[in-house]
């Protein structure tokens, strides 16, 4: 059978990056973000490398797997004067895709977290939890993300996407620590991809 593989490429930042790559490293999604602060709201953007891989084809109430495999990055040390002390509470999502119903999700790999990554099922969303602390400027890789799903009615199309659809309906949360001068802030973050192609095609047929 055909292996579908999807690198997702896409980009625009909107003001300074939480989490930054190289010019010239791997393609990257990029996620729209809001960070409240005590100094107000600010608008940034997240820039995580994604190589996913499905099927191309798959026959009617057969399993097959997806796998989200996340690209090493590095964080700043610092962003636009505020020093980056660290982020905890990392939390990515990936919805089920329609058409296909849950079987098992797993975690692979990962590095610099701090901490061991979990995967869990939130009605149809697989999330991905990192508790942290992963220091600013420290280098990082966050775990591969594989589905195990069943197909649905022939004819269909499995689809993979990242979840999120606005600041308030966010796919990827976490807490960025900042320091100002002699304050030091945890600051929330919310975000969700823009765009949002689809990450894999799958058939059923």
């Amino acid at each position: 059978m055909a292996t579908h593989r999807s690198l997702l490429v896409l980009g625009a930042a909107v003001l300074p990056l939480i989490f930054g790559l190289p010019a010239a490293a791997q393609p990257v999604a990029s996620y729209a973000c809001r960070a409240n602060t005590k100094f107000g709201k600010h608008l940034l953007s997240l820039r995580q490398g994604v190589d996913a891989k499905a099927p191309a084809t798959v026959k009617p109430n057969h399993r097959f797997s997806i796998t989200v495999d996340l690209k090493p990055g590095q964080l700043p040390g610092e962003v636009k004067g505020f020093k980056l002390k660290e982020v905890r509470d990392l939390s990515l999502r990936v919805p089920i895709p329609p058409n296909s119903s849950y079987v098992s999700a797993t975690l692979t790999g990962g590095s610099g977290l701090n901490s061991t990554p979990s995967v869990r099922l939130d009605g149809r969303t697989a999330v991905i939890t990192v508790t942290g602390p992963i220091p600013g400027g420290a280098a990082y890789q966050l775990p591969t993300l594989t589905l195990r799903l069943k197909a649905g009615r022939r004819g269909a199309v499995v689809e993979t996407r990242l979840q999120g659809t606005s600041y308030d309906n966010p796919g990827l949360t976490l807490t960025a620590k900042i320091k100002w001068k002699f304050v030091t802030l945890n600051s929330p973050v919310t975000c969700y991809p823009n765009p949002n192609p689809a990450l894999t095609r799958t058939t059923i047929r």
